[in-house]
């Protein structure tokens, strides 16, 4: 058996007693780079851009194979990221992909039809006033139920509107939606851009800080449908929901992440002009949808949100953003792909035996721990023996048969992905919770704890060197991804 650690990483002619990780790990820093199309880069990212090349090849198989039948998995992969690298296409198009769109926002007569459109908009993948998802209830892990949470900004978070040390970015920013506003042909760009930043600054004011947002008591607010509308009296949410598809009930009750965000959004839907609304809400599409549209679209908003907000010098290749899209859109039918050529079933084998091994070490300290009372003890040792490890892969894999994917429609498809991930999340509410499903795909390099279902899960890309190696000693792989279970 091999011993598993990465020799020629170290740097030897450092004391460990001076500098630990200096000595394990001086030679990889000072001989690696930074990735131009990279803000950060460390063994995760060296891993998960081997996973992607590994799936690019996958992905590009699948788009040539002649045998993948019309309407299977592997065909849908192939055509979603043929879509994507048709570049010829996406360039002739230009901004035509999303002119209806902007005409249908241009046609809105009021507020009522606005919010209409908003949900319509955004089941497709355009952002709104809020973001929604379905997750089990953080006070009742045995239902579903939605949660709201605010959104309606451009830049991070509400600090990037009213904190001197951001004016910079806030001047770049409004010269960024002027410059996309008028590659659409949106007339007087500067002027729109001006209103769309002061709509967005009044909502800001509304948003909690990120401090506020991770409490998690504060932002637990269970609201029935009655109480929503009296907490935002100028929403009306029976045209939202209509415009989202949200099936019958599902909104009956939710979880308000920020409920004083949706009075104030209320109260500023109420008192900005609808002009100004509709001028915010073609933003949002263009926004939204950009990645997808043609080069000089794609290159402005990767000039702000890449390289002034995150600092990344180069946009990524086309074939990673194609790879990408293919993960977000329909992630699960290129892990099967994925699990079939690059995760060995004795590699899910030994994983167990580890877990299953760290989860005594677990049970035995609980029951012999000085500090822990005896009432503790009881609960610990009851929510132990509830875990539930996930290794490698998901044992049902996501039915992507409602999905409709073209080879020559690439936003269509964003759109139809879009639409099929609402109706799946919004259909989980009433319904027993699944607890069987994966919220990472297996080519994900990372993993998770999910405090609502009490498991823990490591999916397959994950699983290899310097993590885990099946064919490594123990002692390397309990110091490698034992370490990331006991992190997780």
């Amino acid at each position: 058996m091999k011993s598993g650690i990465d020799l020629a990483a170290m740097d030897t002619t450092v004391r460990p007693q001076d500098d630990l990780f200096g000595y394990v790990n001086g030679t990889w820093a000072a001989q690696t780079e930074i990735p131009g199309d990279r803000g950060r880069y460390g063994t995760f990212d060296v891993l998960r851009e081997a996973a992607e090349s590994d799936l690019r090849d996958l992905i590009e198989e699948a788009a040539a194979a002649e045998d993948a039948q019309a309407g299977t998995a592997k065909r849908k992969v192939g055509d979603l990221f043929a879509s994507f690298m048709d570049e010829g296409r996406v360039e002739r198009l230009g901004i035509d992909p999303v002119r209806e769109d902007l005409d249908a926002v241009a046609a809105v007569q009021d507020k009522r039809e606005l919010l209409g459109l908003l949900g319509r908009l955004q089941r497709h993948g355009v952002d709104g006033f809020v973001q929604v998802f379905v997750s089990t209830d953080d006070r009742a892990s045995d239902r579903y139920v939605v949660y709201l949470e605010q959104d309606g900004l451009g830049l991070p978070d509400e600090s990037y509107y009213r904190e001197e040390q951001y004016a910079d970015t806030r001047a770049a920013y409004l010269r960024h939606v002027a410059a996309v506003l008028g590659l659409a042909g949106v007339e007087h760009a500067e002027g729109t851009a001006g209103r769309i930043m002061a709509l967005e600054t009044r909502l800001a004011g509304f948003h909690w800080d990120t401090v506020t947002t991770r409490d998690a008591v504060k932002s637990y607010s269970k609201l029935t449908r009655a109480e929503l509308a009296d907490l935002s009296p100028g929403v009306d949410w029976a045209a939202w929901l209509e415009g989202l598809g949200a099936p019958e009930g599902s909104f009956d009750e939710v979880i308000g992440r920020q409920p004083t965000f949706l009075t104030g959004f209320s109260e500023v839907l109420d008192e900005e002009s609808l002009e100004d609304w509709k001028d915010w809400l073609a933003w949002q599409v263009l926004h939204s949808y950009a990645p997808y549209l043609s080069a000089d679209v794609v290159d402005e908003h990767f000039a702000f949100y890449g390289k002034t907000l995150s600092g990344t010098p180069q946009l990524r290749e086309r074939w990673k953003r194609g790879v990408a899209l293919v993960e977000q859109a329909i992630g699960e039918a290129a892990g099967q792909l994925y699990v079939e050529r690059h995760f060995p079933p004795e590699a899910k084998a030994r994983m167990q035996e580890l877990v299953a091994n760290l989860v005594e070490a677990y049970r035995r300290d609980f029951q012999s721990l000085p500090w822990m009372g005896q009432g503790t003890r009881e609960r610990a040792l009851e929510k132990l023996e509830t875990f539930r490890p996930k290794i490698g892969y998901p044992d049902a894999w996501r039915d992507y048969s409602a999905l409709t994917i073209e080879p020559d429609d690439l936003l269509g498809n964003v759109r139809r992905a879009s639409a099929f991930e609402t109706h799946r999340h919004l259909s989980k509410i009433g319904r027993p919770v699944d607890r069987d499903e994966w919220f990472m795909t297996p080519q994900t390099v990372n993993a998770y704890y999910n405090p609502g279902m009490n498991e823990i899960v490591f999916p397959a890309a994950i699983l290899q060197p310097p993590f885990f190696d099946v064919e490594a000693d123990d002692a390397v792989n309990y110091g490698g991804i034992g370490g990331v279970i006991g992190h997780e």
